[in-house]
């Protein structure tokens, strides 16, 4: 952990600077009947800046304002889908399955503010750390077990609707429905996330009261001064679409930065999954619209047609993917 001691102190130095400033905003921050800051509303934290930092900016962490336009332009037109062509594919796509229309996509448009290069700022090089061998034997089981597809617990939970790729936790942005709401009462937090329509009642105590596993966890809370500090252990699953297993910790933090804006920081400890804990910031604008119903799949049918599929090429000699048969393969696992 010794290597992460120049970016955490480069954070610390950050924090002491801006204090004032932070001080300075806390006399006008709005707060609750119960004295907590009052956070509550509905937020996006859609943006063009990936999670991890592209391999071609190695260690540049930060882009000036011109390269930041130059990137936005760059990223808007490769992921816009009604640019890409069916028969060729892009953007991440094989050609014939370009999914939806651009219509559908609110990915963001444009980067943070401070132009960062990636979400995760620990470990100092930007990206989640090498997945250790535990998490490498765990997500090769879980690899094949979706490309056997041998029935609805063999597909992932994407598939199944009953996780979000984005909802987290961590909530990181992704492709569309990057909204939340949260609301505050006395004793209990309450996060609502528009993918799949998750909501995490997290009440407001030192130690988990509970061992019940849960799809996203079991989350306490507790404030720190004015931060919302959210503690999440107790996973149902042993894999997860960021490659977590059950064994997963994870860290929230909320943050008043100012009237419209909440910095949401987390962190990730696995030692299932990553030797090293890695950490992330995403901001959290306030949005005019509410957070809408989230109907996956209508039902669900599309689970149904995903199998009938896979059948339907095994009993023609091929994968379910309709690649040549084998007993191994590789089929996406995240949206």
């Amino acid at each position: 952990m010794n290597n992460r001691v120049p970016a955490k102190l480069s954070i610390a130095i950050i924090s002491i600077l801006t204090a004032p400033l932070l001080l300075a905003q806390a006399g006008d921050m709005p707060r609750t009947e119960y004295g907590h800051p009052d956070f509550q509303g509905t937020y996006t934290f859609r943006t063009l800046t990936p999670l991890n930092r592209p391999r071609e900016l190695a260690d540049k962490a930060t882009l000036t304002a011109e390269e930041a336009a130059e990137w936005e332009a760059f990223e808007r037109r490769r992921q816009n889908r009604d640019l890409i062509i069916d028969s060729v594919g892009g953007a991440g796509y094989p050609p014939g399955v370009i999914s939806y229309n651009e219509f559908w996509y609110e990915r963001g448009v444009e980067t943070i503010a401070d132009r960062r290069t990636s979400l995760i700022y620990d470990p100092p090089n930007g990206r989640i750390p090498a997945t250790n061998a535990i998490g490498q034997e765990r997500r090769a089981a879980y690899g094949q077990m979706v490309f056997e597809s041998a029935g609805p617990e063999g597909r992932t939970t994407v598939d199944r609707c009953l996780t979000g790729f984005v909802a987290g936790p961590p909530m990181i942005p992704g492709s569309y429905n990057n909204n939340m709401q949260l609301v505050q009462t006395k004793d209990h937090i309450m996060i609502l996330n528009e993918m799949v329509h998750t909501a995490r009642i997290i009440p407001l105590d030192k130690e988990h009261s509970t061992k019940q596993l849960k799809w996203e966890g079991d989350s306490i809370a507790h404030w720190e001064g004015d931060e919302l500090v959210i503690h999440t252990q107790h996973f149902y699953h042993d894999y997860n679409l960021r490659g977590m297993s059950d064994q997963a910790v994870i860290q929230e933090r909320f943050t008043y930065v100012d009237e419209n804006t909440l910095e949401y920081d987390f962190t990730v400890e696995d030692p299932l999954s990553w030797d090293d804990t890695w950490s992330g910031k995403v901001p959290m604008r306030r949005a005019a619209d509410p957070v809408y119903e989230y109907a996956c799949h209508e039902g669900n049918h599309g689970l149904q047609g995903i199998l009938a599929g896979w059948r339907r090429y095994e009993s023609m000699g091929m994968n379910g993917d309709g690649t040549p048969k084998s007993e191994t393969g590789k089929v996406a696992l995240e949206e």
